[in-house]
């Protein structure tokens, strides 16, 4: 028996990162997955290779969601699980930071999980209820320089998170934000703009002293994803390292 026999999850930036090694984890455990993302070419060579069904999603568009639940209706008769994991990142000082970078940046983010949960509310009602798993970050709980536009859609999934289940737990539905820290993805090269960045560094000074990897916070949705976690909603869960249990003032590392 797979811990997650039974649910159907969409899966949204899913074609690498995070979300490639969520997809893995729930097909591992028995969900029926689509996987949902704008790299056509990585995604659907995952789902071929995991079994699961690839939809193009653009998160920021309310069309290509309404596409996508149809889809997973069509394909595996319902929809129960949700993990909002899509993002992008974008470095800049505030001072210099544009109101087109900001706005792609909440669009993706911000938006993406707004319409996420919204789509998914009949889906899962008719079901009888189901998880939404949004993908926050430890930059959701505190600041980092450089980081405004993430930061700000990140602290907003937080809060979005605890109006939705609070909203949606009548009808059986859960709703639960995750915060990983640095993890080992492609997410800070491709704000870089393709360049290696070595993250190593940021690894040092968490109290495990080291990044983490993907398949870390894939663990932690699949538990969020199934009926062990079925007492848990509107939370936080961290998988940081340690990140976020020192201070500026420490000088651990």
């Amino acid at each position: 028996m797979g811990r997650l026999d039974g649910k159907v999850a969409l899966i949204t930036g899913a074609a690498r990162g995070q979300g490639a090694a969520a997809a893995r984890r729930f097909a591992e455990e028995g969900a029926r997955v689509l996987v949902a993302d704008v790299a056509d070419d990585d995604g659907a060579a995952l789902a071929a290779e995991i079994g699961a069904v690839y939809q193009h999603l653009d998160v920021s568009r309310e069309d290509d969601w309404d596409a996508a639940v149809r889809r997973a209706e069509d394909e595996f008769g319902g929809l129960t699980v949700l993990v909002n994991n899509a993002g992008i990142l974008h470095f800049s000082e505030l001072a210099e930071t544009s109101l087109a970078d900001y706005q792609r940046v909440v669009g993706v983010n911000q938006v993406g999980a707004f319409l996420g949960m919204r789509s998914v509310v009949g889906p899962m009602t008719r079901a009888g209820g189901g998880s939404v798993i949004n993908v926050s970050s430890v930059e959701g709980l505190a600041g980092m320089p450089f980081l405004i536009a993430y930061t700000a859609s990140k602290f907003a999934i937080r809060g979005m998170t605890k109006v939705a289940a609070l909203e949606l737990g009548g009808r059986g539905i859960r709703v639960n934000s995750v915060h990983p820290g640095m993890i080992d993805t492609r997410m800070v090269s491709d704000a870089a703009g393709g360049a290696d960045v070595d993250t190593s560094w940021v690894g040092r000074k968490v109290a495990l002293g080291r990044v983490g990897q993907p398949a870390e916070i894939a663990q932690l949705a699949v538990f969020l994803a199934s009926d062990e976690s079925s007492y848990c909603t509107g939370a936080e869960f961290v998988a940081d390292g340690g990140a976020t249990a020192t201070h500026a003032l420490n000088s651990h590392g």
